[in-house]
């Protein structure tokens, strides 16, 4: 056997070893995985099961309202999940969610995306304007700095706990002021599921009325989600898609925020992170509607797939109640969720006097 041919056997023998090792590392790896999030998810999916069977009996309240509720009971009785139940229960309210978004997609087309998206921008634009001015107005009354004030303004114009998220990567502010926005916001995220789909009913608004108006009025898009899941699939489809473009004015606001701070420290604006101020379950959910648009997607498959869509919104919100800290919204003090009542008054005011205006309600 020559030279070479040893060396290219050696060659192959220690390429064959070190696949068997990544392999066995990835199924090491996987199995940690699992093992950490299995436990949460089946405390998640457990109550996702008791609300839909609930929803069936009372589809006025629905299925994600009476998970969320369920959840947020149990978290006050038995106070915080365990160590245990933790990491499953974040990623059911937070991958779950998202992926039930994308879902959600695959019966939606590419035109309606964009239709919908166009209609809606006069609402979405002037309530955002109005409500960021009265953050600065009201922040500033209440005596609040003005740190927390662009965080619990920027979460309920926009986008919830992602807004305030990315805001905080680009003017990087102190880890109480982010919670007391957070908790702010999560407080009033739970009143309007539990508020506006029986709100929409006693004003007689359609499914597309209440979608536009969820989407452009509820903070949080899990939130945004339940209410209107729960209102109808006309308006589950419609506000996912207001709400998924208002998201989008994360990105200009992120962007001034930037050279804001930039200008003020005299130095150049930090660098921000598309992942940040552009999620990748956005792009995932256009290219599940793309693909929808293209004939991709068997129609048959559309109603099992919505169903699928609730269902994780359900369990979702299940872990969102889960994960619920009374004590936490209770340490934010007045002056934080006085803010975000008037803020939440004002968007959705905001948002019925503009679609008046438009022709739109």
């Amino acid at each position: 056997m020559s030279v070479g041919e040893i060396a290219r056997r050696t060659s192959y023998a220690s390429a064959d070893r070190d696949s068997r090792g990544l392999r066995r590392a990835l199924m090491t790896d996987a199995l940690a995985w699992s093992r950490a999030t299995i436990p949460g998810v089946g405390a998640a999916a457990a109550i996702a099961m008791v609300a839909t069977v609930a929803g069936g009996a009372v589809p006025l309240v629905g299925a994600p309202v009476i998970a969320i509720v369920c959840g947020m009971l149990i978290s006050v009785i038995r106070g915080p999940a365990a160590p245990r139940l933790r990491p499953g229960i974040a990623f059911t309210a937070r991958k779950v969610l998202q992926a039930s978004i994308v879902v959600l997609g695959c019966g939606l087309s590419l035109g309606r995306v964009l239709s919908t998206g166009a209609r809606s921008l006069p609402v979405l634009a002037g309530s955002l304007v109005i409500t960021l001015t009265v953050a600065w107005l009201a922040g500033r009354a209440l005596g609040l700095g003005g740190t927390v004030r662009t965080l619990i303004g920027v979460g309920t114009a926009i986008c919830g706990a992602s807004a305030i998220a990315a805001t905080d990567a680009v003017i990087d502010a102190d880890e109480a002021d982010v919670s007391y926005a957070v908790a702010t916001i999560f407080t009033f995220n739970v009143v309007a599921v539990l508020l506006y789909p029986a709100l929409g009913h006693l004003l007689g608004f359609s499914g597309h009325t209440f979608g536009l108006w969820a989407g452009t009025a509820i903070n949080d898009l899990s939130s945004v989600v339940a209410a209107s899941t729960v209102y109808g699939h006309a308006a589950a489809s419609y506000g996912v898609i207001v709400k998924l473009t208002r998201t989008l004015a994360i990105i200009p606001i992120c962007l001034g925020l930037a050279m804001l701070r930039g200008s003020r420290q005299g130095d150049a604006p930090r660098r921000l992170q598309a992942k940040r101020i552009l999620p990748l379950f956005i792009v995932a959910f256009v290219a599940a509607v793309a693909a929808n648009t293209l004939g991709l997607i068997p129609h048959g498959w559309h109603t099992g797939l919505s169903d699928a869509s609730t269902w994780m919104i359900t369990a979702a919100l299940a872990a969102i109640g889960l994960s619920t800290d009374i004590g936490h919204i209770r340490r934010t003090g007045l002056r934080p969720l006085a803010l975000g009542a008037i803020l939440w008054v004002t968007v959705g005011l905001a948002s019925l006097g503009l679609q008046a205006a438009t022709g739109t309600l």
